[in-house]
């Protein structure tokens, strides 16, 4: 049997109405609960950059947009197996906004569904805006960089050895300075990992779960947030703008990098990508479909990733984009989920990225989407309180 409050007949939501066009739509229907599935009470609500992209790309006419989102449980269905889920749990976590097959669900709107094996509790410690700026991140590092590369998962205690390695350090130990800017010291045997776009919100979830893991973090940002960057756990940053960036990067790995995640994905980033890989090739994953013409060295691997085929459904959308259901995929999303919950559960561990506190409602997201479309968000989550 469901357990469940008290609910309205109808919700308010943004729906898509055309290229570039969303509205606030009131005498919405409640969208439709599977039986393994929540469904929210919106609190917040956060503006990610395929929310603008998918307006002006590809927009499904009638669809409710938004992915990011934090609140309460309102009502579970009868295959819920997550037992820590009840009516009023805070959680967050990220659906499929913009859906062709699911017009009635997405974030930006007063309710929402979403599997009960892929929502992350929201903790004490963390505000429901807090929250809301993790909701796409931490899935998306594991199903981008976890997933396909097969790297050893986040662990609590991962970052406390190396914390108290840190501690250790002499003071008359070169390392030790470094100790001071990054939270984590440089380990010469660890594996680096090049994130490009470090302060995004993507990069700087990259940037801490990958410390976690053992792994040397480096990326690229501009100067301004370097600083930043370095707290989260980039062993180094450099700047994008500098023609010599990813000549830059390969000197400081000596030559090693072999991984290396595009948050932004367009041509330039793809080129200081391969210029930074070393000479014996590497992987590289984006975020978007990537450039053709900037795949320029056969000894690298290029994808690219859609963090929604882990809700195992059909993405029927036009090539690149169509996906068929993935059981896979959703079999290591709910793992990743429920290894990554514990880190998020120890406070201080996970850092959620910087808040741009905006106001208006759902209305207020209207006005957000235009300022991110424009380009003008930088090193902050846009975040809206319903």
């Amino acid at each position: 049997m469901t357990e469940t409050l008290s609910l309205p007949n109808s919700q308010g939501a943004l729906k898509v109405h055309g290229l570039g066009d969303v509205r606030l739509q009131d005498n919405c229907p409640l969208p439709f609960l599977e039986d393994d599935q929540i469904l929210v009470r919106v609190r917040c609500v956060a503006i990610n950059p395929v929310d603008a992209k998918v307006l002006d790309m590809g927009p499904i006419i009638g669809a409710t947009l938004g992915c990011e989102f934090s609140g309460d449980v309102a009502k579970l269905g009868p295959a819920v197996k997550n037992k820590r889920l009840k009516v009023g749990t805070a959680v967050f976590g990220c659906v499929y906004g913009n859906h062709p097959g699911q017009l009635d669900n997405g974030a930006f709107a007063e309710f929402l569904v979403v599997a009960g094996d892929l929502v992350y509790l929201l903790p004490i410690h963390m505000s429901y805006q807090e929250g809301a700026t993790l909701g796409v991140s931490l899935p998306t590092v594991g199903m981008a960089i976890y997933y396909p590369w097969k790297f050893p998962l986040p662990h609590a205690d991962t970052m406390r050895q190396q914390l108290l390695a840190s501690t250790n350090t002499p003071r008359n130990d070169p390392s030790h300075a470094q100790s001071h800017s990054s939270p984590l010291p440089r380990r010469n045997d660890a594996q680096h990992v090049l994130v490009y776009g470090g302060s995004t919100a993507m990069g700087a979830m990259a940037l801490q779960l990958l410390r976690m893991s053992g792994l040397v973090p480096v990326c690229t940002c501009s100067p301004q947030n370097f600083a930043m960057v370095k707290a989260l756990g980039a062993a180094e940053a450099f700047d994008y703008h500098k023609p010599s960036c990813g000549d830059d990067i390969c000197k400081y790995t000596a030559g090693t990098l072999a991984y290396a995640y595009d948050c932004i994905t367009d041509v330039a980033s793809m080129r200081i990508c391969y210029k930074a890989l070393g000479s014996g090739g590497g992987k590289y994953m984006g975020l978007d479909p990537f450039p053709l013409r900037a795949h320029t060295r056969r000894d690298v691997k290029p994808d690219w990733t859609i963090t929604f085929t882990m809700f195992n459904k059909p993405l029927n959308l036009g090539r690149p984009f169509y996906r068929p259901a993935r059981p896979k995929d959703r079999a290591f999303a709910e793992g990743w989920y429920e290894n990554t919950q514990p880190l998020v559960d120890i406070p201080g561990l996970i850092k959620p990225h910087p808040v741009d506190l905006g106001s208006g409602g759902l209305q207020g997201v209207v006005r957000g989407l235009a300022r991110m479309r424009k380009g003008d968000v930088s090193g902050v989550k846009l975040i809206y309180t319903l």
